[in-house]
């Protein structure tokens, strides 16, 4: 029999190291640098990752994360764990993430999947501990997709991309170009 608890958490354990290590290499600079039209940057993902894991795996189940969180219901914070200001190194980011990742397993750890939770911010706020677990590995998971993306606009480099052959990639995306050409 599976244990869906353990497969949820590890799910999570591995999205969150996919995340981070999209950072690994990059400059200071390149880890927090708007690389999207509405500002989205590496270091603002792992930020925003923070914020909301600690939230939906800390105050839902009444066991809040000890560091401060904006409050989700002002409209003057919003989108402030979207990046990294000037005052919050790179270190303080991860260094956050990492405590939240502590809190949110002894969460997971102390808990039953069905231990009930409240998300006021959800349509339907009565939730259990596995609707949030799966929550989490979801958005996780996406925003590792926008990492990769992001990483792979700075230099290439994909945490599934693999190691090729010289000139692999260059060719694939000739490939693609004249197969979306046709249809000019």
């Amino acid at each position: 029999m599976v244990d869906a608890k353990a497969l949820l958490h590890e799910q999570l354990r591995e999205q969150r190291d996919a995340v981070v290590r999209t950072l690994d290499g990059l400059s200071e600079y390149d880890t927090r640098r708007p690389l999207t039209a509405t500002g989205t940057s590496l270091l603002g993902l792992v930020k925003h990752l923070a914020t909301w894991e600690a939230r939906y795996l800390g105050e839902v189940f009444d066991r809040p994360f000890p560091g401060a969180l904006p409050r989700w219901d002002d409209p003057a914070a919003r989108g402030a764990d979207l990046w990294a200001t000037e005052d919050e190194s790179r270190a303080d980011v991860l260094g956050r993430y990492r405590a939240v990742w502590a809190h949110g397993d002894a969460t997971v750890e102390a808990l039953p999947l069905d231990a009930p939770g409240f998300v006021p911010w959800w349509p339907r706020p009565h939730v259990t501990l596995a609707d949030v677990l799966a929550h989490r590995v979801v958005e996780t998971s996406r925003h590792a997709g926008h990492a990769d993306i992001l990483r792979e606009q700075l230099d290439g480099t994909t945490s599934s991309a693999g190691v090729r052959e010289p000139g692999f990639w260059e060719a694939r995306w000739e490939r693609i170009e004249r197969a979306a050409a046709h249809f000019r």
